[in-house]
């Protein structure tokens, strides 16, 4: 499970080869919740404050995460993405 940015206890992750549609992984203490690159949640719950941490960040980021989920599908080495500031 690489591991592409963390901030604020949040550990966000991609895989590789993983289903469809694209999403990543976002992790906060015992929470786990797969994000689609709209911000959309699909899966999972994370408390409301969390959550919108991670919106705000996918709305900064969104064309990173585009290209790294691009990379993980090709079994490429995927890139670090800035926290949150």
């Amino acid at each position: 499970m690489p591991v592409i940015s963390r901030f604020y206890g949040i550990l966000i992750a991609m895989y590789f080869n993983d289903h469809n549609p694209p999403h990543f992984h976002a992790k906060y203490s015992r929470y786990e919740v797969l994000f689609a690159f709209d911000g959309s949640i699909f899966e999972g719950n994370l408390p409301k404050r969390v959550s919108v941490f991670v919106q705000e960040w996918i709305e900064i980021h969104r064309s990173e995460l585009e290209d790294n989920w691009s990379r993980a599908k090709a079994g490429e080495p995927l890139n670090n993405i800035a926290p949150l500031e």
